[in-house]
């Protein structure tokens, strides 16, 4: 009994990391379904959401409001609107200027992106590790007392709930929306979606500023679920949604949502049965093993050339 609750745990644990990756591949695989380039500023946007969010807590602390419900839905409404800001940003200066150029261009100036956005932060917070206030405490114990017990926060229930609403949204938004439904049409066929009338700048400029919303909103629920921030908080974030997005078949929003969850769970195994030091080793070696035996992802389906 004690071994199978130390087995849920870590399935719980990884569910819980694996779902913030999901949120913030989508950026990933959205990005690169539209247009079909990587965006590699997309973890440092997920960092600035974080950051903004932190900045609109303790700007309401110092103001008096303690009321949480509030406190919660104004620093995500200010992370998702400054994040998306910064995502829209990205698209004007580092993807519009080189689109339709050689894809070492667009790569290049991503990762020159990234950079600025990583040094920017630096400057203007500082290097050092930022405490992030736990403001949701608690949870549930399953188990006897003089055992093992299986425990659940209500940060991780929050976590659960909150990305399984934004998956739903972003599902009915990509479905049955107009601009869902031009997001589908460009990602097909940009070309003649341009002829037939569709505004392809405003439809990737839309994809951009969506897959930001969302990496804020992870960054908010990450930033609460471990308790500090720093500058590089997005890179390694970002390089595990990236793995996630890839390792689900890049470009499929569903791959993208499957590929967090598998990551987050083969760290969290990782590092319970084995030991932390070995979590990226793992991963790293799962995502080989998927690309040899199916290059395009578990979800991906292969690219057919028209003639």
């Amino acid at each position: 009994m004690q071994d199978l609750l130390y087995f849920i745990q870590q399935l719980i644990n990884g569910l819980t990391i694996g779902s913030t990756y999901a949120l913030i591949a989508i950026g990933y695989t959205m990005v690169y379904g539209i247009i079909g380039m990587i965006n590699f500023a997309h973890g440092e946007i997920y960092m600035i959401g974080a950051y903004t969010a932190l900045i609109a807590i303790t700007g309401l602390a110092a103001l008096g409001i303690a009321w949480l419900p509030l406190i919660l839905i104004v620093a995500l409404v200010c992370a998702m609107i400054v994040s998306s800001s910064m995502g829209w940003a990205v698209e004007r200066v580092a993807y519009r200027p080189v689109r339709g150029k050689h894809r070492l261009i667009p790569l290049i100036s991503a990762i020159g992106m990234s950079i600025f956005l990583q040094n920017y932060v630096h400057l203007a917070q500082g290097s050092r590790n930022i405490g992030f206030p736990a403001l949701i405490e608690g949870g549930f114990r399953f188990g006897a007392e003089d055992s093992f017990q299986t425990s659940i926060s209500y940060m991780q229930v929050t976590i659960f709930i909150t990305t399984l609403i934004c998956m739903t949204i972003l599902s009915l938004f990509i479905s049955r929306s107009r601009i869902g439904r031009a997001c589908r049409a460009v990602s097909q066929d940009l070309g003649m979606a341009n002829l037939l009338g569709i505004d392809t700048n405003r439809i990737i400029s839309a994809t951009f500023v969506i897959g930001a919303a969302l990496a804020a909103v992870a960054g908010l629920l990450l930033g609460m679920y471990y308790g500090s921030i720093d500058p590089l908080f997005g890179f390694i974030a970002g390089l595990k949604a990236f793995t996630a997005a890839v390792l689900g078949g890049i470009g499929s929003i569903p791959g993208a949502m499957l590929g967090g969850l598998i990551l987050g769970v083969a760290e969290s195994m990782t590092s319970g049965y084995l030991s932390g030091e070995y979590k990226d080793v793992v991963s790293f070696g799962l995502l080989i093993l998927i690309l040899l035996f199916k290059p395009t992802g578990l979800l991906g389906k292969p690219e057919v050339e028209k003639i």
